[in-house]
């Protein structure tokens, strides 16, 4: 009855996704700007890797989701990359500067997609109507709406993607993200109705650097040189409350 996505920041993430059980990755670089498209090498190791659904993200940077035409050239030139590399959907988002989905740069992106099934990501949250907008994004044709229910964490905005879920009936998959753990994912899902649900499932790795200069910060200035990694262990147990 349920499908599980994770939001996966490298190959070594999709392979722990694959291994906990999931169903898809959505493949992305730029975490802590909220998602921006990976490299060509990203996708191309990542699709050699896994034989799971693969998403790929189309975002050219972190900020708003308002787009130059430079940056929607961009865009078309990058799905054409994930589309030869072999994704099986593409995950893009666009709004106008009043908060309304920007139809005209969406069609122009999804005319790019083609055949590809399309995502239309948490540019969704930022909406001003998102009632009007999920009649929108129906409108041009996309697969699924990944939202928090326009809240900080999908648990806050389980009483919207209800409403999302019930508008939306067979005409369009809502997937609840943000927030999304093993200790609230079987809640999210009795009070939202959603079927499918995105989540990361990250823990930290620590650095093998054994020489480290402290006078150095790159990115994340209380642990430079730590990351963040998808781990399968946490992938099975998000899951567990509703597989099992």
């Amino acid at each position: 009855m349920y499908k599980f996505e994770i939001c996966a920041n490298s190959v070594a993430s999709c392979i722990a996704a694959q291994e906990g059980g999931a169903d898809r990755v959505e493949l992305c670089s730029g975490i802590p700007e909220g998602g921006t498209t990976p490299s060509f090498g990203m996708i191309r190791k990542a699709r050699a890797s896994i034989d799971i659904g693969l998403n790929v993200i189309i975002r050219p940077r972190g900020g708003d989701f308002l787009y130059s035409e430079d940056e929607l050239e961009e865009m078309i030139h990058d799905i054409g990359i994930a589309e030869e590399l072999g994704a099986d959907g593409l995950v893009f988002g666009c709004l106008t500067k009043e908060g309304n989905i920007d139809k005209k740069a969406m069609s122009i992106l999804m005319e790019a997609a083609g055949n590809l099934p399309v995502t239309f990501h948490r540019a969704f949250d930022h909406s001003a109507d998102p009632l009007k907008a999920l009649e929108d994004i129906i409108e041009l044709g996309c697969a699924r709406i990944l939202t928090s229910g326009c809240r900080p964490t999908a648990l806050e905005g389980a009483d919207l993607l209800a409403q999302l879920v019930e508008k939306a009936g067979d005409r369009i998959i809502i997937m609840p993200g943000c927030g999304v753990n093993e200790d609230n994912i079987a809640e999210i899902a009795r009070l939202s109705g959603a079927r499918e649900f995105h989540f990361s499932a990250r823990e930290p790795v620590e650095s093998g650097m054994l020489f480290r200069n402290p006078d150095v910060a790159m990115g994340n200035e209380e642990d430079p040189y730590g990351t963040v990694r998808t781990t399968a262990a946490r992938v099975a147990a998000t899951i567990k409350p509703l597989r099992f």
